[in-house]
């Protein structure tokens, strides 16, 4: 556990594994913290020196009503890893996360080794832009087991959730638990402008870094074609398409996910 003060904020930190293995910065999604990735650290820390973010405003980071666009939070990311002094390092972003880490490669490429974008997007399309007035909607009104009750309906698949009800309700119980300040759903809407503002996709063809885009075929919260699209865009790019998968590909397909991942990062040491 440590933290960074950098672009005006503590940007909270923790850092897992062998610092003498390849290094992997894990971003989170929407939410921002790096809680998100619990079902994945210890998987990963087994070959790689693993750093997980809480993003600004969000987790233990510093809750700033400011600097909530995807360019300035690619910053604070870059700083961080400057700052640990390992090299560029395999980003991988998860949704939200995918969006940030394509500021990092662009206008810090020193920073990243290699890029994998899961479940992300470059701009949204009319599907996203009203899913999330919906979920924007939903963040300002409703309590917070209601409002990720709601959510899972976005995030899982309906076949992992027929098959696995009671993980769909112990992640609603996780993530409606946490700690939240009464700025948080200021925060938390300020997030969403942020996504629904972000647009990289003209910029895209500039990525340089060896580029991996996954996506489950079943996701209702950035679907397929939003990954097809990013992996078009960016030359020599690969797309791995997950069955039977919803948003959230680390929750659902536990081990499939780290073997994606660590194949492709392992072609790029």
């Amino acid at each position: 556990m440590a933290t960074l003060n950098t672009q005006g904020i503590s940007l909270y930190y923790e850092v897992y594994g062998n610092p003498t293995n390849p290094p992997v910065l894990l971003l989170s999604g929407l939410g921002g913290s790096g809680k998100s990735w619990s079902t994945q650290i210890d998987r990963f820390a087994t070959d790689y020196y693993v750093v997980v973010p809480d993003h600004r405003g969000t987790g233990q980071s510093t809750h700033a009503r400011s600097g909530h666009t995807t360019v300035q939070l690619a910053t604070d990311m870059a700083s961080l890893v400057e700052h640990l002094a390992v090299g560029p390092m395999h980003v991988v972003g998860a949704s939200t996360g995918g969006a940030i880490a394509q500021y990092m490669a662009l206008d810090h490429p020193q920073t990243v080794c290699t890029l994998t974008m899961v479940a992300s997007f470059a701009h949204f399309d009319a599907f996203s832009t009203r899913e999330f007035e919906v979920r924007r909607k939903m963040a300002a009104e409703w309590d917070r087991h209601t409002l990720f009750s709601g959510y899972a309906l976005f995030l899982f698949s309906p076949k992992y959730t027929r098959e696995h009800p009671d993980r769909v309700m112990e992640w609603i119980e996780r993530a409606a638990v946490q700690p939240a300040e009464p700025e948080d759903r200021e925060i938390a809407l300020k997030r969403i402008d942020m996504i629904m503002a972000h647009d990289a996709l003209r910029r895209l063809g500039e990525i340089q870094q060896p580029t991996l885009v996954v996506c489950g075929d079943h996701d209702f919260c950035t679907p397929l074609p939003l990954s097809e699209e990013i992996a078009r865009a960016i030359p020599g790019s690969e797309l791995v398409v997950v069955p039977d998968c919803g948003h959230l590909i680390e929750e659902e397909k536990k081990e499939e996910f780290f073997q994606i991942v660590s194949t492709f990062i392992g072609g790029h040491r």
